[in-house]
């Protein structure tokens, strides 16, 4: 058993210093996931990739008991556990869209620099955000549809595992996982193409 999965196996246990020692091994990883979904935000975001780092961290290793929780802790590998903290970030920033949105934050209001002048011939397409709340609800119609493609694409998409790699993990050969990207792709595309085409 390596280094790894040993600290993840005392995470789940509980103990608090296997926690610190992981976050240590593991932050540069985390780091990169953070920036590459940080890297499809608009410019301007007030989230940066430590400050998601440390937020999506923080949910994984809640000391909360499981049942106040409401979610298992117990990771295979490290594979397993990056893919389980890419899945954090994402609500992490989906909650950050949301909040973005709401009225009381500025809702659809644009943030305009003193020295700009607006004009009103700028081009009014949504932005990020709106997009990724978009996505999120096209994800949760298709875990109606069918639950293991939404998983495929939570772990190919947004964990950075290969198709094949997220499919072995669902416990699909490769041929099932590459049909299953098809079908959970073509479905997204189709579920988007009305906010795309507004875009």
């Amino acid at each position: 058993m390596n280094e790894v999965t040993q600290l993840l196996d005392a995470v789940a246990r509980g103990e608090t210093a296997a926690a610190e020692t992981l976050f240590a091994v593991l932050y540069e990883e985390l780091r990169r996931l953070a920036a590459d979904y940080l890297a499809q935000e608009k410019p301007g975001n007030t989230l940066q990739p430590t400050a998601l780092v440390h937020e999506a961290y923080l949910r994984l290793v809640d000391p909360k008991p499981q049942e106040e929780r409401g979610d298992a802790r117990g990771w295979d590998n490290r594979g397993h556990f990056l893919a389980t903290a890419a899945l954090a970030m994402r609500h992490i920033l989906i909650d950050h869209a949301r909040r973005k949105q709401r009225d009381k934050h500025g809702g659809n209001r644009q943030r305009v620099e003193l020295a700009d002048h607006p004009d009103p011939r700028v081009d009014s397409r949504p932005d990020e955000a709106e997009r990724l709340l978009a996505l999120d609800a096209a994800l949760t119609r298709l875990a109606h549809a069918d639950p293991q493609a939404v998983e495929l694409v939570q772990l190919h998409t947004f964990a950075g595992l290969s198709v094949e790699d997220a499919g072995k993990h669902l416990g699909l050969s490769r041929p099932a996982a590459y049909r299953l990207w098809a079908f959970a792709r073509a479905w997204l595309r189709s579920e988007m193409a009305d906010f795309d085409e507004n875009m």
